[in-house]
């Protein structure tokens, strides 16, 4: 009588081995194949250290092919993008699969950094063309990290480590990067890792403030409403400026942390002005992508005891497009429940006039680049005008930013700007100044609870 497994073919071990070395869905190597091949050639070349090259790329906003057109679809890219790279890389290299939408790749013949880059630009352009899904194509960018042996690293753990550095700064940098490793690379990474640490303490500790600038109306330079800015100061690292540590919180993932301290704050102050000034906060393109945004929002202020009413919150159109749908169902329950918005940086994103017409704006704040130069470029002075006769047509509140001196003041006043705000009319200050002036200022009108 046979043995059950007489009717199973027997796999060799040579067999077994190549399937633990494989990736199945791809057919190429897989992370131990890497491991090997960048040993082996290390070991060759171990008595006189001839440099070589690794290489990982990263397929830019893979997840959403997976979210919108199924697995399938996205397994089908990765089989594309693995059929691509085998037939463009050069004689010699080994191309693996390294791990969900990365690939990696070893370059025996490139030896220096500008090899690496020209390398990196040819693959990219490779990859960027369209994908075939059958009834639709879809374009996708990628991103790399280098790392030449044996300067960033002789043993394969720190190779690695060093190119997923690269791409990590690749990453940070936008879609379509290419980084080859350096120490100053790794320093500037070491370097956004303790400033992330510092942040997050700062948020635990409530250490982040707000300073508020002045919104003013233009005809009688009347203040109406305050700008919330994010401030840090940390004891070790001294001021830190928001266009550092605010990108920094969206990328590392807690900006919603900081947010909501910041709101929170901004909101407390705001309860001992009078109540016919507003506030105006920024939200970052990660909120709406966020569909709890909106309800956190709305918790924040009931707490405090706010009327919705009395905030504003500013938006870019970088961030409407990143996520449409889920933020115009964001801004539609803000606006619901009185929150108004505002768009903020017009005129220097995308298809500017198509978010004004898909998204039901309150307000649109004319970008500081116009602003700078309307006493002494016409064409800037032309485009200011434009957008306030437009948003005249729309129903649409305009606010410049940036006014520095008198003469931009005048000049947006006699252009039919109705609201702006600028060193010119006050820096950002803490909540205890900001009090203080009101209470200077403002003595006809009463303050909340009075």
């Amino acid at each position: 009588m046979k043995s059950a497994e007489a009717n199973y073919p027997q796999i060799s071990q040579h067999e077994l081995q190549a399937m633990a070395y494989s990736d199945p869905l791809t057919g190429l190597g897989n992370r131990y194949r890497l491991r090997d091949k960048v040993r082996q050639l290390a070991a060759e070349r171990a008595s006189d250290p001839a440099p070589f090259t690794i290489g990982i790329a990263n397929i830019d906003g893979f997840k959403p092919i997976n979210d919108l057109f199924g697995a399938a679809a996205g397994d089908e890219i990765l089989c594309q993008v693995a059929h691509r790279l085998k037939a463009c890389i050069p004689d010699g290299a080994t191309v693996t699969r390294h791990e969900g939408d990365e690939f990696a790749f070893i370059l025996p013949l490139v030896f220096e950094r500008t090899g690496a880059e020209r390398i990196g630009h040819m693959i990219k352009d490779v990859l960027s063309a369209p994908y075939d899904l059958g009834d639709r194509n879809v374009r996708l960018s990628s991103s790399f990290g280098f790392a030449v042996y044996p300067f960033a690293g002789q043993e394969f753990e720190d190779l690695l480590k060093s190119a997923e550095t690269a791409l990590y700064r690749s990453k940070r940098r936008g879609r379509g990067q290419i980084t080859v490793y350096s120490s100053e690379i790794a320093q500037e990474m070491k370097r956004a890792t303790q400033l992330e640490q510092a942040l997050r303490n700062a948020i635990i500790t409530d250490a982040v403030e707000v300073h508020f600038q002045p919104i003013v109306r233009l005809t009688d330079e009347m203040v109406i409403g305050f700008e919330a800015l994010a401030r840090w100061h940390d004891p070790d690292l001294g001021f830190v400026s928001p266009a550092v540590f605010v990108p920094l919180a969206e990328e590392r993932g807690f900006i919603d942390a900081l947010s909501e301290t910041l709101l929170r704050k901004a909101v407390e102050a705001a309860l001992s002005w009078p109540r016919d000034l507003f506030l105006s906060f920024n939200l970052s393109s990660a909120q709406l992508m966020d569909p709890g945004t909106a309800d956190n929002i709305l918790s924040i202020l009931g707490r405090a005891g706010f009327d919705p009413s009395r905030l504003e919150l500013e938006i870019t159109e970088t961030a409407v497009m990143t996520s449409a749908e889920t933020a115009t169902k964001i801004i539609s329950d803000l606006k619901q429940a009185g929150v108004r918005i505002s768009l903020d940086d017009f005129g220097t994103g995308q298809s500017s006039l198509g978010r004004l017409r898909d998204f039901t704006f309150d307000k649109v704040k004319i970008d500081r680049a116009f602003v700078s130069r309307i006493s002494t470029d016409r064409p800037s002075e032309h485009i200011v005008k434009a957008i306030v006769t437009m948003c005249d047509g729309l129903d649409l509140e305009v606010v410049a930013e940036g006014i520095e001196n008198r003469n931009e003041s005048e000049k947006l006043r006699g252009l039919g700007c109705e609201m702006g705000q600028g060193f010119f009319f006050g820096r950002p200050a803490d909540a205890n100044a900001t009090l203080r002036y009101l209470r200077d200022n403002f003595r006809d009108l009463a303050p909340v609870g009075a």
